[in-house]
């Protein structure tokens, strides 16, 4: 009789979950795949990404995009994250402030902001103007994708880093160092391992976020296909629902790849450190 409760308690608390995964994951990724193989193409429209120049150009762009703003972001938020936690100064907690401010912009009001910093009337082009008589403008570009992007994954990175550096056990560091190690051999033996889960989990969702990014990208992707544009352009202005789903489909699949990767590289990494 206690199993009975005790098994119809755990179908009690099960049942939101499953209620949220149902709706909110199962039916909408039911309701693509469908959507994705109703087109004319059928199962094939999943293949476009690869036969169809434009598609798969665009999903190279993407990945190539967000794997340069995932490494950029782990380099700075690591030396800057560790710095942070590892120092205290005037202002220390006004700049981590700052550095986390992005987090309450949408994608639309980071687009703007880099508009006004490298756009035709920004600041970058009327200082480049001002010294050399020709405008640097690359808001428009990838370069203008690639800052924006940046802009917005450094607190999503930074705070993790400076909570797995706090935990970091200094007397390891002291250990190596009385054994002759240098500063390099102490930060790439001893910090970079003990940081390597936190850096292996957050750049996978910087390099989600960055992948499926699209507020900033309808901002400034004038002359640029990334896959968020291509699968708006494909559903709003070709009213193709199809190949938007199948487009969709797929990068879901490469982001939740890239995010069980890590999860399981990460667990690894902890397992090998304890």
């Amino acid at each position: 009789m206690s199993d009975m409760r005790e098994n119809t308690l755990l179908a009690m608390l099960l049942a939101p979950a499953l209620l949220v995964f149902c709706a909110f994951f199962l039916l909408p990724i039911g309701r693509l795949a469908l959507a994705a193989g109703s087109g004319p193409d059928g199962i094939m429209a999943y293949a476009a990404i690869l036969t169809d120049a434009r598609y798969r150009e665009s999903l190279i762009a993407t990945v190539l995009l967000s794997a340069g703003v995932t490494l950029a972001t782990l380099v700075l938020c690591a030396v800057c994250g560790l710095f942070l936690e590892r120092n205290r100064f005037p202002g220390r907690a006004v700049l981590i402030g700052i550095m986390t401010l992005p987090l309450s912009f949408p994608g639309v009001v980071v687009g703007f902001l880099v508009i006004m910093l490298a756009g035709r009337q920004g600041l970058i082009g009327a200082l480049t103007e001002a010294m050399t008589g020709s405008k640097l403008v690359f808001a428009y570009s990838m370069a203008g994708l690639f800052v924006g992007y940046l802009y917005f994954s450094i607190p999503r990175v930074i705070l993790t880093v400076m909570a797995s550096a706090e935990k970091l056990d200094r007397r390891l560091e002291e250990a190596a160092r009385s054994l002759g190690a240098s500063t390099f051999a102490v930060t790439r033996d001893v910090i970079l391992p003990g940081l390597l889960p936190a850096l292996l989990s957050s750049g996978a969702i910087c390099f989600a976020t960055s992948m499926g990014a699209f507020g900033t990208a309808f901002t400034l992707a004038t002359n640029i296909d990334v896959l968020p544009m291509v699968i708006y352009t494909e559903f709003t202005l070709h009213a193709n629902i199809a190949m938007a789903a199948a487009l969709s489909l797929i990068l879901g699949l490469i982001t939740w790849a890239v995010l069980a990767l890590a999860r399981t590289a990460a667990g690894n990494s902890v397992a090998a450190a304890g």
